[in-house]
């Protein structure tokens, strides 16, 4: 009985497929942190250095050598989308999983430091812009300050200790 249910559904999912679906997490499993936000931002900013760097061949240059700048400049342009995006999404989900009403109170910034952070997000995709990279990167790290204070911890600025340099935000 089982081989024919199993066979029939089968029939079924090739005449009619199911809907592919997808979900986050909504448990709440109740662990948030926006460092993996600052470390996408990071990245953005760190591909915008080596796009910035990376030397563009010249009109005598060989096949190899433009091969090379090619490769090197579609990877780390295809790195700064896809951290870019992360970074979004992180940010998106402790906004809207983890913020309650309540923390407004205490941050009314917050919706608009998300709305900043969500533009600046798909700026850094659409351009190479260091400087919209950099400020997705200081809004980052003022919601991270933002998020920390919410549960009652304070912050501090240290050295980010990346390539990128610059600073990140941790709980105290």
């Amino acid at each position: 009985m089982n081989a024919l249910l199993r066979s029939s559904l089968r029939l079924i999912d090739r005449l009619s497929p199911p809907e592919p679906v997808s979900a986050h997490c909504d448990i709440p499993c109740g662990i948030y942190d926006p460092h993996l936000a600052q470390i996408a931002a990071q990245t953005v900013v760190r591909m915008h250095q080596l796009i910035g760097d990376l030397e563009r061949p010249g009109p005598d240059a060989s096949k190899a050598e433009f091969d090379k700048y090619a490769n090197s400049l579609s990877r780390y342009i295809a790195v700064k989308e896809e951290h870019a995006e992360l970074c979004k999404q992180e940010v998106r989900i402790i906004w809207a999983d983890y913020f309650k009403p309540e923390h407004l109170s205490d941050h009314p910034e917050l919706h608009t430091n998300v709305w900043n952070i969500l533009k600046l997000g798909s700026k850094v995709r659409q351009n190479v812009d260091m400087q919209a990279a950099e400020e997705l990167l200081a809004a980052v790290q003022t919601f991270a300050e933002a998020f920390w204070a919410s549960k009652g911890a304070s912050t501090t600025r240290g050295p980010s200790r990346q390539a990128v340099g610059g600073e990140s935000v941790y709980p105290a």
